[in-house]
This record gives structure tokens, sequence and C-alpha cells, in this order.
């Protein structure tokens, strides 16, 4: 293959990457966004197998098949509840592909570096490893903690920050010892020492962060799993690897931000700590006693939404964990097919993952055009005759506003209390996420329908 088909072929690749980019901005197009990029994945792995790849095709076929079959067994397999889980753990093997990549062109006897170009790609290297190690032990705890194998509490260890320091400095060293290292073995050495402080360095950074923040951390690590494919790139002088990773690195870090705004925090602030880390008043701890609460029966949950007018909808995570999506879907379709004015109110960090809510709701088939972000819909609470909280519990607490020494005080959420009625369908009275205790379970105006969300709306549907 000719060095201008190959040039022609990554930049047909390139633009597709970029229009599924631009595909996954809103629910209409992300279908046709998520085809362009398999398109131009596709392209891209032809195109570098037949030009670059001389010999030992039988390994690579069998190698890929297998990855593919994997693949396919676990899609297959993955419920859309288990997403955040699934993008964890698939942040986690491309920053383990970018050290295995690092550590065998390092170790390449084909690849002779001299002067100048050999420092600069030895910093290459270094670079390619060090986020890739950082990725994937990080995302390995982020899969942990989003899967309930380790405690979603942040790690607070004593100095964590003297810690954290330490790793930056001593890696950063041994870095530099690496690039000037005299002989390969001395270099092998630093090399594999970085590495570890890395891995190390990786896993107490996300270890540290609380729950709450999981959205960030999630559109975080994607960010860093970008950056170390495009200096995986550098490293091989692949031009489509590099525009690539920069995509995916840039789109995460873009995303990140958003999210912390969302949050009305900085990403310094979720890197030193999550959301219920740092002290607050008895008040805006998980475990006080906020006071009486007023339930609500299946009955009067039916009536109640019978009589409405205007019905918001609030998701959060208890709405995945029970699996309550589709339910959630026909309750609505039923008050719709009454002439009742449903909508849905989503909260940019609802959920583990950015956009979690929205899946979930596209996959039980909720009309895109009744699905609002926070912004769209929080000044329309007042006009509301019914707020139902399926499983939501950090994104509508009103102590965010109301006690300035909350944790969670400044961060944007859902003012559901604002409603005439806001019914809140949880198992009990348990704190959210960020271990924060939600003082709108007491409220004058809000219902608690205590149970599994799954049951209790198909119960509702009977009931309707």
């Amino acid at each position: 293959m000719t060095a201008s088909l190959i040039n022609v072929s990554y930049l047909g690749a390139a633009i597709l990457f970029i229009l599924a980019l631009g595909g996954l901005k809103n629910n209409e197009s992300a279908r046709r966004g998520n085809l362009y990029g398999m398109i131009g994945m596709t392209i891209a792995v032809l195109v570098t197998i037949t030009a670059f790849v001389t010999r030992n095709y039988n390994i690579l076929i069998v190698v890929m098949v297998a990855g593919g079959t994997i693949g396919f067994i676990l899609s297959r397999r993955v419920k859309m509840t288990q997403m955040p889980e699934l993008v964890a753990i698939l942040h986690s093997l491309v920053g383990l592909a970018a050290v295995l990549i690092g550590f065998a062109n390092f170790m390449d006897p084909g690849v002779a570096y001299i002067g100048v170009e050999k420092t600069i790609h030895d910093i290459e290297i270094f670079i390619g490893i060090c986020i890739g190690a950082i990725t994937f032990t990080g995302s390995v705890i982020a899969y942990g903690k989003l899967s309930a194998i380790i405690s979603g509490r942040p790690l607070m260890l004593p100095a964590r920050h003297w810690l954290n320091l330490a790793l930056f400095l001593g890696g950063r060293g041994v870095g530099a010892r690496f690039v000037g290292a005299d002989n390969h073995a001395d270099a092998f050495v630093m090399l594999a020492v970085m590495t570890i402080i890395a891995f190390i360095f990786g896993m107490h950074m996300v270890a540290a962060i609380g729950g709450a923040d999981m959205p960030v951390v999630i559109s975080m690590l994607n960010s860093y799993s970008g950056w170390a494919a495009a200096a995986t790139g550098f490293m091989l002088s692949n031009d489509l690897l590099i525009v690539t990773g920069a995509l995916v690195g840039s789109s995460g870090a873009i995303l990140s931000y958003i999210m912390c705004r969302a949050m009305n925090r900085n990403f310094i602030s979720v890197i030193a700590g999550g959301f219920g880390t740092s002290g607050g008043s008895s008040s805006s701890t998980a475990g006080g006693d906020l006071g009486e609460v007023n339930t609500i029966d299946i009955a009067e949950t039916a009536h109640l939404l019978n009589s409405a007018s205007e019905v918001m909808v609030v998701p959060g995570y208890g709405m995945a964990m029970a699996q309550a999506q589709h339910a959630t879907s026909e309750v609505v379709k039923m008050l719709l097919a009454k002439g009742i004015n449903v909508r849905f109110g989503i909260h940019p960090v609802a959920g583990r993952m950015p956009g979690h809510m929205n899946v979930l709701l596209a996959e039980a088939h909720v009309p895109y055009d009744i699905v609002f972000e926070m912004d769209e819909v929080n000044d329309d609470f007042p006009n509301i005759d019914v707020s139902i909280i399926i499983g939501a519990n950090d994104t509508v607490n009103p102590s965010a506003q109301e006690d300035e020494d909350s944790p969670i005080a400044g961060m944007p959420v859902l003012e559901v209390w604002k409603s005439e009625n806001t019914i809140v369908l949880k198992r009990g009275m348990a704190a959210g996420y960020a271990g924060v205790d939600n003082p709108l379970f007491v409220k004058e105006n809000t219902r608690m329908l205590f149970g599994d969300a799954k049951d209790s709306l198909d119960l509702l549907i009977k009931a309707l």
C-alpha cells in the first residue's frame, strides 16, 4: 500500500471520528455518530494491518478473533445499568495497552535513535507509559467503586496530598534519570520504577475521590486514555493514533469541565477529594435525625397523578439499580394518554457517568422530546403539580442551597421541593452517594413511597 493511499485512508478515518463526536451531541443523532465511529475504526484497523504488518498474520488473526469474541459476548451480557462499569474497565484496557506498547517499543532492537531524536523518543515513551499506567489503575479502582466491589467512600489517608506530591516528584525524578540513562539496562530499571509509581498514583488518586464525583472521574479517565493513545501515536509515528488520541483526550477534558461546572466545583477540588470528604455541620452529614416523614401509598399516588396537569419525573441512580426504567416509561405513557403533560428533568451528574439517565430512558423508548436538562426545567417547578423522584438523592438535595456548611453547598440541584407535591420513591432513608442527608424527605409537601422502585411502579401501573 502506497504512502499516499495510507494518508488518504487515515484522513478519511479521522474525519469519520470527528463526525462521530459531532453525532454524539444529542440523542437523535447519537446512533448515526456511533456508526461513523465504527466505520472509521474499521478503516483504521484494516489499513494499519495491510500497510504495516508483514508477518505473523496467524497470531494477529487469532488474537483479533479472540478479542472480538470477548467483546461481542460482553456487549450481549452487560446490562444498560452496568454501562458505567463497562466504560471504566474499557478505559483501563486502553491504559494497559499504552503501557505494554511503550515497553515493547523501548525494547525493540529495530528502533534506534541517537542524540536529540533519542531524547525526544524517550520522553514520548515516558509520557505514554506514565499516563497509561495512571489510567489503568485509576480505571480499575473506578470499576471497583462503580460495581460495589470496593466501597464508594473516599480513602482518606493521612497527609494524602503530600503523598500525591511525593509520588509526582518521585516519578518526575525517575523519568529524568530514565531519559539521561547511559545504558539500556539502567534505563529499563528507571522505566519500571516510574511505571510502579504511576500505578500507585493512579490507584490513590481515584481511591481518594468520593462516590458523588464518579461522573467526573469517568470523563477524566476518558481524557487520560485519549492522551495515552496520543502519546503512543508519537511513539509509533502513527498520525491517525495521534489525531484520535487528541480527539478523545480533548473531548474528555471538555466533558470533565462541563461536569465540574454542573456541580459548581473545579477540577482540582475533585482530584483533591470528593463530596462529603470534609467536615460540615451536623445537619449535613449522614446519619442525622432529619425529622418525621410523610408517607404515601400506591392508591394515593395514582390519585395525585390522575388529578395533575403538570408532572415532572426526576430519575437517579436508584432507578438504574432497580432497573425501573421500563416501568417508568410505561407510567409516563399512561399519563400522556390521559392528556397530562409529563416531562423528565435530568441532572448533568445523575447516575454514575455522563448521560447515564439519558441512555436508560432511551433504552426504555422514552420520547426524546420530553427529556430535558436541569437548566431547561428548573424554573418550572413552581408550576408543577407532582414531581416524582425515582432513586435520585444528592441531585435533589435542598441542602446545596439552604445549608452553607453542607459538603455539597453550592452544587446546582433540581428544585423539586418547589412543586405543589413531591413524591420520592426510595427503599429507605439512607443518604446518597455523597453521604449527605436529604432534608427534602421531611418537607411538608413531600411524600415518601418506600420500597423497590420497580415494584412500586408496577403496582402504580395497575392502579392507574
